[in-house]
């Protein structure tokens, strides 16, 4: 329904904003879409739309719902690269992707961090 929302949104020519999408982002997260998520991730970029702390801690955690432990470390890369500030959350949800994909070693290297 958010998806739909952002697509009728667009029609109607309203400008999407790191809000709107961090909305439909986290929507996504929800409905446990984390492909979708990142694709979401892409439109925003394309777009010109600023990814923040918000955005990528949405998509983290859609990883970390749909088992998706490496899509969740490559965000972390990808927010580093991009200088978005990497809080408590973000390592919390990597942390806890690694977790329920048995990837143990790479959880204890965040926490390191």
């Amino acid at each position: 329904q958010a998806l739909r929302l952002l697509v009728d949104m667009a029609s109607a020519h309203v400008e999407l904003d790191t809000i709107t999408y961090n909305a439909a982002v986290s929507a996504c997260e929800k409905g446990g879409q984390w492909d979708q998520a990142l694709r979401l991730l892409v439109e925003m970029a394309s777009a010109h739309v600023e990814l923040d702390t918000i955005t990528y801690n949405a998509a983290v955690s859609a990883c970390e719902k749909g088992g998706q432990w490496d899509q969740a470390l490559r965000l972390l890369v990808d927010m580093a690269s991009a200088h978005v500030e990497l809080n408590t959350i973000t390592y919390n949800a990597a942390v806890s992707a690694c977790e329920k994909g048995g990837q143990w070693d790479r959880a204890l290297r965040l926490l390191v961090e």
